[in-house]
């Protein structure tokens, strides 16, 4: 399976648009953790080799196509916060984060490839949804592996805070390590309160019990 090119930016190109930034989040699935997002426009001359969807990568091409990306190409990364994820909806905070990051790039772009099937409501420049976008844009895809770098980092930062969870290896995804320490530990202030588990381990100490 061939990965990612540069056809929807070429396809952009052709209509006359100019700047083409690829959006992607990360931290939809997990637990805890803010959600992600990054908006990267590539130069399309000279776009870093190996880009893919950041969950194919290893760690270390990670790490270089991060490099590389940072050095050769415009990005923007925001977050939504995990007070913003319980209040809004998971899909509502992860638009807003990608609404954030389109918003910071300086020059804006003028239009915008989307990870998904759903242009964020808060966009008003012309774009593009690209279902499983990360595999099939090379723009999308570094805004993919620069997400995810970032989102990686701070999971480790806050493993520090509140050592047990395993955010360090699991990233704040519902691993059964991470389960496991939600019950015997308990709720941090890092955790998604609208999602089911943790939800549940917070309610059930208040139910009567049978």
């Amino acid at each position: 399976m061939t990965g990612p090119d540069d056809s929807f930016e070429k396809a952009a190109l052709s209509r006359g648009f100019l700047r083409i930034a690829g959006v992607d989040e990360v931290g939809r699935g997990p637990l805890a953790g803010p959600v992600t997002a990054a908006a990267v426009v590539l130069d399309l001359t000279l776009p870093p080799v190996g880009l893919n969807d950041s969950k194919k990568l290893t760690a270390k091409a990670r790490d270089r196509l991060e490099a590389e990306i940072l050095a050769r190409a415009q990005v923007s990364i925001a977050h939504a916060s995990v007070a913003e994820i319980d209040e809004l909806n998971i899909l509502r905070a992860s638009h807003l984060a990608m609404e954030r990051a389109v918003a910071a790039l300086n020059p804006a772009p003028d239009f915008l490839l989307i990870d998904g099937n759903l242009i964020p409501r808060g966009l008003t420049l012309p774009a593009e949804a690209v279902v499983k976008g990360d595999g099939r844009s090379l723009s999308i895809a570094a805004a993919s592996i620069v997400a995810k770098q970032c989102r990686d980092r701070i999971m480790v930062d806050l493993a520090q805070q509140h050592p047990g969870y395993g955010w360090e290896t699991n990233a704040g995804y519902p691993s059964k390590s991470h389960r496991l320490a939600l019950r015997n530990l308990g709720v941090t202030p890092h955790h998604r309160r609208s999602f089911k588990p943790v939800h549940n381990i917070l309610y059930q100490d208040k139910l009567p019990s049978t």
